[in-house]
Order: structure tokens, then sequence, then C-alpha cells
């Protein structure tokens, strides 16, 4: 496995410096290599420049002096360097411990600036997150903060589990299980532990804690099995976010599905003693029952 971490930060240094009409073709070329992935994967049912829009990249259509600051302080805390270095980490684990598992050939990396007014990121993710679901593609999104500085090269350790998991296991939208997602996340996070200590995880991992996490549990372990795409974000993401993608929020704080998740997988990990990297592969049913969670999968 090829894996290219693309230069985003002088594609969009360079962008920045267009008139504001230009800049969404210069985005799309910058997002190039990650929506050749997407059309693949999805037929050509995604657009990466709109995914940009309507989530938390940052504005097009006007000037804002603190993106070309904020890029400024990622390129001096060397975050593409540190990108490359723990995915590299990654792979090699993730190599010799699941050498069987199948993986994309190439996987593109690419980071871009968030929108630094966008609260789901810069507040209640703390300035970072990706998406590396699809085989052979990471995006990855941050606005500098403390955390996202400190962090965001694990998150990209994080999503090339996810990758790797999706070579392997169907994601299906009309057919994916609340029990699917929270336990690819407690995997990755678990994995990004394994790589770098406790102290690496994202603050999703540790979002919820004492009785709200228990009854956090008892409420996403009794949906493990409902299926759907558009039935998991209230679950694994909580109400808030639900919300803001339009969802019935079902009662659950904020990344609840990643702390329930990482629950699950450590009760996983202690029962067969594997890793979460030997565990990429494996059907989400499987690391349920040996969880002690009862499926129909």
């Amino acid at each position: 496995m090829k894996i290219l971490v693309h230069d985003t930060a002088s594609a969009m240094s360079d962008l920045l410096a267009l008139p504001v009409a230009q800049r969404p073709a210069a985005l799309r070329e910058l997002l190039a290599p990650f929506q050749a992935v997407l059309n693949r994967v999805t037929g050509g049912g995604m657009d990466a420049v709109q995914l940009h829009s309507t989530g938390s990249g940052f504005p097009l259509d006007r000037d804002d002096p603190r993106l070309a600051a904020a890029l400024g302080r990622m390129r001096e805390a060397r975050v593409w360097e540190r990108i490359e270095e723990s995915l590299g980490a990654a792979q090699e684990r993730l190599a010799a411990e699941a050498p069987g598992a199948a993986r994309a050939e190439t996987v593109h990396v690419v980071l871009v600036l968030g929108d630094p007014d966008d609260e789901h990121l810069t507040v209640r993710s703390e300035g970072y997150f990706g998406m590396g679901g699809f085989p052979g593609g990471i995006h990855l999104a941050m606005w500098p903060t403390a955390t996202s500085l400190a962090k965001i090269h694990h998150t990209a350790a994080h999503e090339l589990h996810h990758n790797v998991r999706y070579a392997n296991v169907v994601w299906d939208p009309a057919t994916v299980t609340v029990g699917e997602h929270v336990v690819a996340e407690g995997l990755a996070e678990a994995f990004v532990r394994e790589l770098a200590g406790e102290q690496a995880m994202g603050p999703w991992a540790t979002a919820v804690s004492g009785t709200e996490l228990d009854d956090a549990y008892e409420k996403i372990t009794d949906a493990v099995d409902l299926p759907g795409m558009r039935n998991l974000p209230p679950y694994v993401f909580g109400d808030a976010t639900a919300k803001l993608m339009g969802l019935a929020p079902v009662g659950l704080p904020d990344f609840a599905g990643y702390t329930v998740g990482l629950r699950i997988v450590d009760a996983h990990l202690a029962a067969t003693g594997l890793t979460a990297a030997q565990s990429v592969a494996l059907p989400a049913g499987e690391i349920l029952r040996n969880a002690g969670v009862r499926t129909n999968a």
C-alpha cells in the first residue's frame, strides 16, 4: 500500500491568492485525488467540493485573513510531515498484524483548512476530524487549535484503520447498522492508542463518562441492529450533530457512539487477546458478541 500525502499546503496558499471567483475551481483541482476515489467507490454519487461547502471546509466566497495565518501555523507545526510519519507507522503496524487483510494499492490523503466559524469543527470536534471509509482516500479537515495541532496526525492513523477495514467489510448505505459504525470507531481509536498511547486518542473517545456513559451504552447497544445510514448519526455523533444534519435526536450526548464503541472494542480485545490492528477486518457481529452485546448480525 502506497500512501500519498498531497501538498495541499502549497495548493491552498495558491488558492487563497486567487480572486474569489476562481477559488471553487482551484479547490476542485486540490481535491481531485480524493474525488477520483469517491468516483470509483460511489459511482460518482458524491462531489468533494460540495462536501467541503456543506461540511466544515474553509469559506470560498470571501477573503478572510485568518485563513492564511492558520495555514502558516499548520506549516510551522509540520502538520503535513507528521501526518505522513503517523501514516507510515500505522501502515507498518497493520501490515505486520493483519497481513492477510485487503487494502487499497494507493491511499491519497488530502488535508484542508476548516471554517473557523463552524462550531461543529472548532468547538464540538476541538478543531479537527477526518473521513477515511473510502478505500484509497483519506480526507482531513482542521482549524488550528491546541488540540488539533497536537493530534491531527493521530486522526490520520484512525482514518487509515477505517480505510483498510472498508476494503474488507462492505458498507452498504441501505443495510449498514449502528453496530458496525460504533465498532468501527471504537476499533480506530483503540488502534491510535496502540500506536501512540492513550493521550493520542481524540476527544470523542472520552467524550462521555460515568453514569452518562452507562446510559448511552444501554441505548446504543439496544440499537446495534438498526440498519440504514441515515439512522446512524444520532447514535454515533449525538443529538447536536443529528440536528445539524436534519435528523431526529435520540437523546445522546456528543460522540456517544465513539465512547461506547471503544468500550465495546475494549471488551472484545480483553476477551480475545487480539489487538485493534488484528481485528481490522473482523465482522462487527463477531466483535459485538465477543464483547457480550446481543446482536442478530
